[in-house]
């Protein structure tokens, strides 16, 4: 579980201009991570425009990454829903040979209660052939993950080994790191609140702006980690305003405009998400001149 120690970037989608997958802009982006110091890679998580991706296209992204990261990193595979049935078949119809762990997002939609929670995470786990990192947003889920729920399941099932916690709540993320398990990895789903969520004995992060500013970021989470708060608070005040820039219409929204213009990849999304306005785009574009 070492290997989820630290910094993992939750990879954006990247597409043409026709909306098809650039894969050489996939490319671009899977080496500027493992060039720049980060830890890990998320694939086909929120970040990734995963709900917009075909079964095919999501097939050609794996193929990409896994070719290009050539072993390199540690990887992780998205695979959640709100159908706990479907969820479980691809668990167990996916090759994830490549792959080190799953992140599963909780239900979302639904709105169930914590028992239901519980018990898809059951299942989930008892289908998945590799570990699980649960994934806790209730921003976008409609529903909280209860640290009391997920102290029951890290008790539980032992190839459930992490949370990443993304309801943005310091005093729930405290909680929930005083009730699991000590080797039970409780990794920031919230970049602004990752420095805080390591000093009070948090593992990391899985983040959208770090894969903008990998050395950064990633030399900041390692500061924390190692108690040099100072030097790590000074990284943080640096990179801040562009973590409100790049959630400020919507993620992957920002960040790919501040890819773009790190010539990294298309400022390009599907539909129902669109580009970043001109106003916040000329703001993310100043901020990364003046870096």
């Amino acid at each position: 579980m070492n290997k989820f120690v630290g910094t993992g970037v939750a990879l954006v989608t990247p597409f043409k201009d026709d909306l098809s997958v650039d894969v050489e802009g996939l490319k671009k982006l899977v080496n500027f991570q493992v060039d720049n110091g980060i830890d890990y890679m998320v694939v086909l998580g929120t970040t990734g425009e995963s709900v917009t991706l075909t079964s095919e296209e999501k097939k050609q992204v794996i193929d990409v990454v896994v070719a290009e990261n050539n072993g390199r990193l540690p990887l992780v595979l998205g695979v959640g829903g709100n159908n706990t049935a479907k969820v479980t078949d691809e668990l167990k119809n996916t090759d994830l040979s490549a792959f080190d762990a799953v992140l599963s997002v909780s239900p979302y939609y639904n709105k169930p209660s914590q028992e239901g929670i519980y018990q898809h995470y059951k299942a989930v786990a008892e289908a998945s052939p590799k570990p699980v990192i649960l994934y806790n947003v209730p921003g976008r889920t409609g529903s909280n993950v209860l640290p009391t729920t997920v102290k029951r399941l890290a008790e539980d099932f032992e190839n459930i080994i992490g949370i990443k916690e993304a309801a943005g709540d310091m005093v729930q993320a405290m909680k929930l790191i005083s009730l699991v398990p000590k080797d039970f990895l409780v990794i920031s789903g919230d970049d602004m609140i990752t420095l805080p969520m390591v000093l009070a004995g948090g593992h990391g992060v899985i983040s959208v702006i770090a894969q903008g500013f990998p050395a950064e970021f990633s030399k900041m989470v390692n500061l924390g980690l190692e108690r040099k708060v100072d030097e790590a608070y000074e990284l943080h005040y640096k990179v801040a305003p562009s973590i409100d820039l790049i959630f400020a219409e919507g993620n992957p929204v920002g960040i790919k405009a501040l890819l773009e213009k790190k010539d990294i990849c298309r400022n390009s999304l599907r539909l129902p998400l669109v580009k970043s306005t001109q106003g916040l785009t000329d703001q993310i574009n100043l901020f990364v001149d003046n870096f």
